[in-house]
């Protein structure tokens, strides 16, 4: 394991790289051309081939983004049912976007990486990375953020982390997957500027700096060609713009075509062989498909494959899941909880004054790390807030539970019925949560919960979705919560209105009533294994919460671009009409007030931002800005601190958003203590694609540097000059 490890940090890091390209070369002249398509289709669900004759293994993927998925049939989803393949649920795509923090997702990668080592397998199928465009998608859990720039370095992190420790990762999914719903057809029309400044960074980010050995190409169309089958996207893009050397894999199914396929630039065709096995063979010998073009599939596998050597299956391994990596699920969680509100001080839970605290609501003994459909985690076990606060508490509060509402289950979906306000509707369609036919919270839960609300000094409520509600396949038709929520709180507050409201979510959700009557709450996500351990810390004091929303959670879903437009839901042709404006740059222009803006989230402590200063005044455009922020802690407590960075463009004769995050920056500081922050980009992060030109311009003139704890609270400002 050691030794492959010290392989495949030497290939990494280039040491090796001539090594390699003649190797990959020399093995491709040896094969035969049966050999080569072998290599370019699954053989089993999770497993492209290899040639055994030369020594080259077949690359065994691990199904992720935020855990190794369990064995499966070798030609079926059906799972194995074993006793050796679980693994650690790490707290999914928006947890770790929440803790703004590259270091985390390097950690996060790191675990990744070892787990899928141990397990036998070469790729990570993640980081998922397409930007959250509508608030109702249903990967909205699995992808990281509405903002290019934070999923960038997010990505880059996870990347890294992934590729320093022994094993591959592919990104995706590449690209403009923006809805699940009839994502396997719907064509995505957009301007090449929106396409370029939004929805590409994280994928470019992936391949020139982080140097990601995978990309999947996705399920939807671009411009009237699947994802598998676009020479924009998989050729001139990715590969001549970008300059991709790894392989790129389909989605699973994902492949339409033989001829149009391999020309453009798919190189595995998975989980089958329908397109790329003897059709493609007989594609080559009659010179649809150049046997140079099959070469050139080869050398991109060969070049993942003798980066990452296989493992040996007679290989020692550490157990999955270790104590290291729950350890690690623990810090990523504890710094993705976002506070809300606190507005009279109700938190960190005073044990002193709350001797008797009522726990309500199926969310808090609700398991997330499986769920719906697509990629689960087989946890070796996951602590849920229930569990975590009485571990936490102990004897020295009374927790008194009740159930409160029945969360959305695998059942209800399967019956395709009505449970409560759920409405499912159409085939592997949409979920429903804003029809309520008139009813009420079940009559025995809602006793059960106001005796408990009755009896306890303090109720922690806790609400939100689930993985039912939050699933591939389907987005979600409304924001609103679902079983009665709403109703639920409003009748427990009459009884006690010492409300902390748990919001448990992968998405926006619909908090205008949960906001009106908890005087605190957070959002802790589907937040992994040790996320019920996390989340009893923050709210005891243990951590000082200093998570930031990665999205906005808007007042109303038609106050968010796409439902405003009127351009979503579409299922044929999806025009993404709203251009740039996409999330906090959208309420930004339209002067519409969130619920709580992109970037928000509070702490235990109190926060100066003292002053700013630029190195210079004037920079040009091979410059880097640095700004220099000082940071004082005025409260009691040592915490951390999100400081971010936005630009305002007063004079451009372009178009552009009032604010773009351009940097930021995780700090802890002492109480009592000030922080000299260092916040930089390059000039040439300010360009904009030219329509005209179809290239990157940069137009020169004065810029604000904004400087602030959210997007909608800028504490410091400061102009200078670029592009002179």
């Amino acid at each position: 394991m050691k030794k492959t490890f010290v392989i495949a940090m030497f290939c990494m890091l280039g040491a090796c790289q001539n090594g390699v390209e003649k190797q990959v070369q020399q093995l491709v002249g040896q094969m035969t051309l049966e050999e080569k398509i072998q290599m370019l289709h699954g053989h089993t669900m999770f497993t492209s081939g290899g040639v055994e004759r030369l020594g080259v293994a077949p690359l065994k993927y691990a199904d992720g983004p935020f855990g190794v998925r369990e064995e499966l049939e070798p030609h079926s989803w059906a799972p194995l049912r074993l006793t050796t393949d679980s693994a650690t649920f790490f707290p999914t795509g928006s947890a770790l976007a929440a803790t703004w923090s590259e270091e985390m997702a390097w950690l996060y990668g790191k675990g990744l990486a070892e787990e899928t080592r141990t397990r036998g397998k070469d790729m990570v199928l993640g980081p998922a990375v397409n930007i959250q465009r509508i608030p109702t998608g249903g990967r909205t859990y699995e992808y990281l953020s509405e903002d290019p720039l934070l999923s960038a370095r997010l990505t880059v992190g996870y990347i890294n982390g992934v590729q320093e420790n022994g094993a591959a990762a592919c990104i995706k999914h590449y690209a403009l997957n923006n809805q699940e719903n009839n994502r396997g057809a719907v064509d995505v029309r957009i301007s090449q500027r929106a396409m370029r400044e939004i929805y590409l960074p994280p994928f470019r980010a992936a391949v020139e700096e982080a140097g990601v050995w995978g990309v999947m190409a996705a399920y939807n169309k671009v411009f009237g060609s699947w994802c598998a089958e676009n020479t924009l996207l998989l050729t001139d893009i990715l590969r001549n713009e970008w300059g991709f050397k790894g392989l790129v894999v389909s989605d699973w199914g994902g492949t339409h075509s033989t001829v149009a396929s391999a020309l453009a630039g798919l190189d595995v065709e998975m989980p089958g062989d329908r397109y790329f096995g003897q059709a493609l063979l007989d594609s080559v010998r009659s010179g649809a498909v150049p046997e140079e073009v099959i070469d050139r599939k080869v050398e991109n596998i060969l070049r993942v494959r003798m980066t990452v050597p296989p493992i040996e299956e007679t290989s020692d391994v550490r157990p999955v899941s270790t104590p290291e990596h729950s350890e690690m699920a623990y810090e990523i969680a504890t710094r993705s909880i976002v506070l809300l509100k606190n507005a009279e001080a109700l938190l960190p839970l005073d044990l002193n004054k709350y001797k008797k605290i009522a726990v309500i609501g199926d969310n808090a003994v609700k398991k997330h790390a499986q769920g719906g459909i697509g990629a689960g985690v087989k946890a070796r076990y996951e602590i849920t807030p229930l569990e975590g606060l009485q571990q936490k508490i102990g004897d020295k509060a009374q927790i008194i539970y009740a159930r409160g509402y029945k969360g959305f289950s695998r059942w209800d979906r399967q019956r395709t019925g009505v449970l409560g306000d759920v409405v499912l509707t159409g085939t592997g369609g949409m979920l429903s949560g804003g029809e309520r036919r008139g009813m009420r919270p079940d009559d025995t839960l809602l006793l059960q919960a106001l005796d408990a609300a009755r009896e306890a000094d303090l109720v922690l409520f806790f609400a939100g979705n689930n993985r039912e509600v939050e699933t591939e396949g389907a987005d979600r038709t409304s924001i609103d919560l679902l079983s009665m929520q709403d109703e639920l709180i409003q009748e427990i507050a009459r009884v006690n209105p010492a409300i902390v409201t748990v919001v448990v979510t992968g998405a926006p959700v619909d908090l205008t009533t949960l906001e009106a009557f908890s005087p605190a709450m957070l959002v802790s996500w589907f937040n992994g294994s040790e996320g019920g351990n996390a989340l009893a810390d923050v709210l005891l004091g243990n951590v000082v919460p200093s998570g930031k929303l990665p999205f906005t959670f808007p007042m109303r879903l038609q106050d968010s671009p796409a439902y405003a437009l009127n351009n979503y839901p579409n299922f044929e042709q999806a025009d993404y009409s709203e251009d740039i404006y996409v999330g906090y740059r959208w309420y930004d222009a339209q002067e519409i007030q969130p619920m709580y803006a992109f970037g928000h989230g509070l702490s235990y402590t109190s926060f100066e931002y003292v002053s700013m200063q630029t190195g210079k005044n004037r920079y040009k455009p091979s410059d880097e800005v640095s700004v220099i922020v000082r940071l004082k802690n005025t409260g009691t407590m040592a915490a951390e601190e999100v400081v971010q960075l936005y630009v305002n463009r007063p004079e451009s004769e372009v178009e552009f958003p009032p604010k773009e995050l351009k940097a930021f920056r995780r700090v802890r500081v002492a109480p009592g203590k000030t922080a000299r922050v260092t916040l930089t980009f390059p000039v040439n992060a300010l360009q904009h694609w030219d329509e005209a030109l179809q290239d990157w311009a940069l137009e020169p003139g004065t810029i604000e540097l904004w400087v602030g704890t959210s997007s909608d609270d800028i504490r410091l400002k400061k102009s200078v000059a670029v592009g002179f």
